[in-house]
């Protein structure tokens, strides 16, 4: 399990993120699925092949919705960050497993619905097919034969500000970064409060790749709950503050580089001058033995 998959789901499965994107795309905003009515279900699944091998699947995330005497529905999030060809295979692959998994229950005393999305992360649009006729090529007179199967990408980067603003949840701030990168290829943090504010930092750290999320978990924030905004200022005034430290440091190391140079240059000169003595030294006493024995050399 990749890095990215791991983090996605870390955020998603709290129950008020998961409803929050469930009620923000699937039912305009309208808060139909309570997080207390969320029960978290079984990621992994298992089917016998042909040939009688055990296999597995494993989806995103999936949890059960409960609302009174409603049946139970199954409601499961799939992430990309990249165009996938084969998505409608594994959608209808996981939802297959999901009804499997009914029949197999003996207790079950009902059936329920099941319904997957797809919440497509990437920038340029999603290229890859929603159903599976698109993908298959069907002969002259078996169209009506072979059913289709559609799945439901959302593409995260191309929300309106209006659907946005349906979000309540911390995938609110996530939405937001997304839409406003794909806009304007930069970012201003809100000053929205965080609830889950490791999920979010590690989420938008592995996604994006920018570091400075990574740093904002070291971040201690005072008062009421953080934002994103407040906690990036820090960071950026701690990368400031570092950068200062940084350049101080490297003064002083240049400083005493330079001094270092001086002080070698002035053991050389005293070194230049402690011979000089020593050979002025050695003249004068040569002199004093000349004139002691009244030794004069001709010219």
């Amino acid at each position: 399990m990749g890095q990215k998959d791991i983090v996605e789901k870390n955020l998603e499965d709290y129950n008020d993120v998961f409803s929050d994107i469930v009620n923000g795309l699937v039912f305009d905003g309208k808060r139909t699925v309570k997080s207390s009515q969320l029960r978290s279900l079984k990621v992994r699944s298992q089917y016998k092949a042909d040939k009688g091998n055990l296999h597995e699947e494993e989806r995103d995330n999936a949890k059960y919705w409960t609302e009174g005497k409603v049946k139970i529905a199954i409601l499961g999030l799939e992430n990309q960050t990249d165009t996938d060809n084969d998505m409608p295979f594994r959608v209808i692959g996981y939802d297959g497993a999901a009804y499997r998994s009914q029949l197999l229950d003996k207790k079950s005393k009902g059936r329920c619905p099941v319904l997957s999305i797809v919440l497509y992360f990437g920038e340029p649009h999603w290229s890859g097919p929603r159903s599976i006729k698109e993908m298959v090529s069907i002969p002259a007179g078996l169209e009506e034969y072979v059913n289709d199967y559609k799945i439901h990408v959302f593409e995260i980067a191309y929300l309106t500000e209006d659907q946005v603003k349906l979000f309540r949840s911390d995938f609110r701030i996530v939405a937001d970064y997304f839409v406003q990168k794909r806009k304007n290829k930069s970012y201003i943090p809100s000053r929205r409060t965080i609830k889950h504010v490791d999920a979010v930092l590690k989420f938008m750290s592995v996604m994006t790749g920018d570091e400075r999320f990574l740093e904002a978990q070291k971040v201690k924030t005072t008062g009421g709950g953080p934002n994103m905004c407040e906690i990036l200022d820090q960071v950026e005034n701690r990368g400031i503050q570092k950068g200062i430290d940084i350049m101080r440091a490297e003064k002083d190391a240049a400083v005493a580089e330079k001094d270092a140079v001086i002080a070698e240059k002035d053991a050389a000169l005293a070194k230049k001058d402690e011979e000089l003595a020593r050979k002025e030294a050695e003249l004068a006493q040569a002199r004093e033995l000349l004139s002691r024995y009244n030794i004069v050399f001709a010219p």
